[in-house]
């Protein structure tokens, strides 16, 4: 049984379930399979303001299944809460690269096992399991100022080792992570530069967009901030 906070929050995004919203979050590709509301981020940033840190509320709404409190789980856990185990169980459930990205973004990056799960998950065979991988890379290039550059820079073969991947969702979250981690520092951009002309001699058609676009991206990165492309906001991802 809920706690009566989760009850509550849950009787909430229920109410402000709209099919308008549900639409065009399907034209954007977000399609999940468990119950959808379509509520809108913002409004479940400001309800995750009043609950933060508050995993025991987390673990509730994500046993919920609902997509939208699953994101609201994202954003109110607490990383020093989290397994092990919880990432491995939650990461299975991921049915949408929203879920994937609040999670992995906001959530799963913080926590002392953000590393060990980035590398076992691009390993994976599911697609979403493995988009969390490189989501995870890309998160941590903007979020883990702690991390020295050599651990992004050990991880780019690992995106060229995954290129070929036609997915998607996949494909999209190695051009991400290759993306961020080429814009986190002048010597990490060279070194992007690098790896992707090394995956664009792959020739597939996913190996070639992955670079093709990065290499545009890169080649004019010298002064963005990690997180954004010349002129505009960086989306969540998905239609990146």
């Amino acid at each position: 049984m809920a706690p009566a906070a989760a009850e509550k929050l849950i009787a909430h995004l229920r109410s402000l379930r709209s099919p308008k919203d549900i639409e065009g979050q399907r034209r954007f590709g977000i399609t999940p399979k468990t119950e959808h509301l379509g509520t809108r981020m913002g409004r479940l940033r400001q309800l995750a303001r009043r609950h933060r840190r508050d995993h025991a509320l987390a673990l509730a709404l994500w046993s919920s299944g609902i997509h939208e409190a699953r994101i609201l789980a994202a954003l109110i856990g607490d990383p020093t809460r989290v397994t092990r185990q919880q990432m491995n169980a939650w990461c299975r459930d991921f049915d949408s690269w929203d879920v994937c990205d609040q999670v992995c973004g906001e959530l799963f990056v913080y926590t002392p096992f953000a590393q060990e799960r980035t590398l076992r998950w691009t390993k994976s065979p599911e697609e979403f399991v493995k988009r969390a991988g490189f989501v995870m890379m890309a998160r941590m290039a903007v979020r883990r100022k702690d991390l020295p550059d050599r651990v992004f820079a050990d991880w780019l073969p690992i995106l060229t080792r995954e290129a070929n991947d036609e997915r998607n969702f996949v494909r999209k979250a190695i051009n991400w992570a290759l993306r961020q981690i080429g814009k986190r520092s002048p010597g990490l951009r060279r070194v992007a530069i690098t790896e992707a002309k090394k995956i664009l001699t792959l020739d597939t058609r996913s190996a070639r967009w992955i670079a093709t676009d990065a290499l545009r991206e890169l080649a004019n990165s010298t002064t963005e901030k990690p997180g954004k492309r010349a002129g505009r906001k960086m989306p969540i991802q998905g239609k990146a």
